[in-house]
């Protein structure tokens, strides 16, 4: 059941990848697309993220619509409590003394701590994640896009080799 799941995952993802690779974007507009989404997805948003790509991709042309909605399949919701937990260790870690591991009673002060921590550690977290996804999608877009050219054929298979079954 949880194999048959992270393979519709995988090739959910494939698809709106091949999809971005496919436009008449630029690399650098795609993997910034994806980077994009990537950071608004990881952010605590609470599902408006999503209506925040319909803006973004409304008011910019530049922004390639399949990547953008990609970053959701990659963010999903099996991955998004990683993501919280690491965000709130991280900001424990860079908050020190600070944080709520360091306070012994539960009050107004120490949610308010709890909230700032989540918050600090998820931004470092997304711009991490956002600045890794540019640069894995920029270096699949220009593969495909050099394969592609090479044989006048995409080559799905080679460029996703990682995301085989």
């Amino acid at each position: 059941m949880v194999r048959e799941r992270l393979a519709s995952y995988r090739d959910r993802i494939r698809r709106k990848l091949v999809a971005a690779f496919r436009e008449e974007h630029t690399p650098h507009q795609i993997a910034a697309s994806f980077a994009i989404g990537v950071f608004v997805t990881a952010l605590p948003t609470g599902g408006l993220g999503v209506g925040l790509f319909f803006v973004l991709v409304a008011l910019q042309a530049w922004i390639s619509k399949p990547a953008i909605f990609a970053s959701v399949a990659v963010l999903n919701p099996m991955v998004k409590p990683a993501v919280y937990l690491s965000s709130f260790r991280l900001g424990s870690l860079l908050l020190g003394a600070d944080s709520v591991g360091s306070r012994d009673a539960m009050t107004g002060e120490t949610a308010w701590v709890a909230i700032r921590q989540l918050v600090l550690g998820n931004v470092v977290v997304a711009v991490g994640l956002a600045g890794l996804g540019y640069v894995a999608v920029l270096y699949l877009t220009l593969i495909h896009r050099r394969r592609s050219e090479r044989f006048d054929v995409a080559s799905d298979a080679d460029v996703f080799g990682l995301f085989r079954r």
